[in-house]
């Protein structure tokens, strides 16, 4: 018999040989995974949660805020922000062209709002908001905690059929794109009234 270290050394031995003359065996390659580029910024990835399925959606989103909750809550607000900005922007254009509301004192529309809380019409303005908040809120807190189908936006009013047809894709497109457009127009014209006291055209 020989000896423990012995067996273990012969065993060894015939370990390597068989490692060494052995066939190789088969190794399965993975394909690295592919980053899916962004339409807006090509050099990042695009967010999981914009995946194209919605009218606009070009993968802009280099803070993540996508990921923080219900993109489809993300977009009703963005579409009520945007139209309001237009609203907003138009508004405050009309006036500092020298459009006033029956009754209403010569002013900028940038001394307007203080003017408005002096006199106490903010309150009534305040109220009519309320109620148009109101009627909608059941509409988007179901859109928000998901429990509703409805299209992010689309309160049924669309009485021209705009939004009906051939054309659905191209005036949803056209609205997202001047929603944009309204919320960075309105922010420049107050920024250019209250930093420089300019009026319209505001340079």
């Amino acid at each position: 018999l020989s000896s423990p270290s012995a067996t273990m050394a012969l065993a060894l031995s015939s370990l390597s040989a068989g490692l060494a003359f052995g066939a190789p065996a088969a190794v399965q390659r993975v394909p690295a995974p592919q980053m899916v580029q962004s339409k807006a910024l090509p050099f990042l990835e695009a967010p999981a949660n914009l995946d194209g399925s919605m009218v606009g959606d070009n993968g802009f989103d280099p803070l993540g805020l996508s990921a923080a909750g219900n993109v489809k809550w993300m977009r009703e607000a963005e579409l009520k922000h945007g139209r309001i900005a237009m609203l907003a922007w138009a508004g405050y254009v009309a006036v500092d062209l020298g459009w006033r509301a029956p009754g209403a004192p010569a002013c900028t529309s940038l001394e307007a709002h203080d003017i408005t809380v002096a006199s106490g019409f903010m309150n009534l303005l305040l109220g009519l908001v309320g109620v148009f908040e109101a009627l909608s809120y059941n509409a988007v807190a179901e859109t928000m905690r998901g429990e509703t189908d409805r299209e992010p936006g689309n309160f049924y009013l669309d009485p021209f059929g705009w939004a009906a047809g051939d054309k659905a894709e191209r005036m949803k497109l056209a609205e997202i794109v001047h929603c944009r457009l309204g919320m960075l127009a309105f922010s420049g014209v107050v920024t250019q009234s209250a930093l420089k006291g300019l009026s319209f055209p505001y340079w």
